[in-house]
């Protein structure tokens, strides 16, 4: 079975497609909040998503990772208006209190079907 790999540096791609399944790598945004930085990052997973050749109404699994549990809800707020209701993916929210900078409070990696 074949493997593309999209959007890749030495380090990493930005898409893997095997077989009929996509893998992003994990999206982070800047803004002021995790309402801003969350909302980024779904423009992203969307764009991503469009380029494999599939969407968000094929999610199969979501990791989240929060600074701080504290902004569960306010992530959860902007997850759920932007979420296919009637297929949302398996999904695992964690608290990291590091990011790879200090300027990002989430990061959402995502697996969908294609």
């Amino acid at each position: 079975m074949s493997i593309s790999r999209i959007d890749s540096n030495q380090r990493m791609s930005q898409i893997v497609v095997h077989g009929d399944t996509v893998y992003l790598a994990g999206q982070v945004a800047r803004g002021q909040s995790v309402t801003d930085q969350t909302r980024g990052i779904l423009n992203q997973i969307d764009g991503l998503l469009a380029k494999a050749g599939t969407d968000k109404s094929s999610l199969l699994s979501a990791t989240i990772w929060l600074c701080s549990m504290d902004d569960f809800a306010d992530m959860n707020a902007v997850w759920d208006n932007w979420i296919d209701p009637a297929n949302p993916p398996a999904r695992a929210c964690v608290e990291s209190p590091r990011l790879a900078t200090p300027d990002f409070q989430v990061e959402i990696m995502v697996i969908a079907a294609c």
